[in-house]
């Protein structure tokens, strides 16, 4: 479980936001929602351990957690807004290398089943300078499938990818939330998850 008290962030002496309040269960997801430089990524990057909040605190499994706490870092697949792809690495290489940040190695044939679920068999060879910006996104995201962290915090996932691209995004959050996995998601875009366990926050 992930919970937040009264969390805020400032940039310099702008407060982003304020009095941040949510609670994660397994099977739950929170939608968070705002204007550009309203805080998403800020919230998202403070709930994944990787920056210090102005106020409030974070708990992970009932425990306060500071920042790079490894026990909630250890959890948590962080899928940012940017592809953070090597121009040079090839799609395979390139998985790989996003695989190993969280699971240590991936076996090949693993790899390639993952481009292959995202439709990039044929681009698996070629270099990432040479891949659309949609199919970069497809690389970054198909990391899902080979990781098992129980909470994902994702950043704009559906961010330039086509109709099928964003189906197949939402299947894999609702199956990884069926398995009593986690989601927080900062979106723009219509991201269709519904039911009790999904619950929006709007960063205003």
């Amino acid at each position: 479980m992930l919970e937040s008290k009264q969390l805020a962030a400032q940039r310099g002496t702008a407060t982003l936001f304020s009095g941040i309040d949510f609670k994660l269960a397994p099977g739950d997801a929170l939608l968070v929602t705002g204007a550009n430089g309203s805080g998403k990524t800020t919230l998202l990057r403070t709930a994944a351990g990787l920056c210090h909040a102005a106020q409030g605190t974070l708990s992970w499994r009932g425990v306060p957690v500071a920042p790079f706490d490894p026990d909630l870092r250890a959890a948590v697949t962080y899928i940012g807004h940017a592809a953070a792809l090597k121009d040079e690495l090839t799609a395979e290489e390139n998985l790989a290398s996003l695989a190993s940040l969280h699971e240590g190695s991936a076996a090949s044939d693993a790899i390639v089943a993952a481009l292959a679920l995202w439709s990039l068999e044929r681009q698996r060879a070629l270099p990432a300078r040479a891949l659309s910006m949609g199919q970069r996104r497809r690389i970054g995201l198909a990391r899902l499938a080979l990781v098992s962290r129980p909470l994902w915090i994702l950043d704009e996932p559906a961010a330039a990818l086509d109709t099928a691209g964003v189906a197949l995004l939402c299947d894999m959050i609702g199956m990884h939330l069926a398995r009593g996995g986690m989601a927080i998601i900062a979106t723009h875009q219509d991201i269709a998850l519904s039911g009790p366990s999904v619950r929006g926050l709007s960063l205003s």
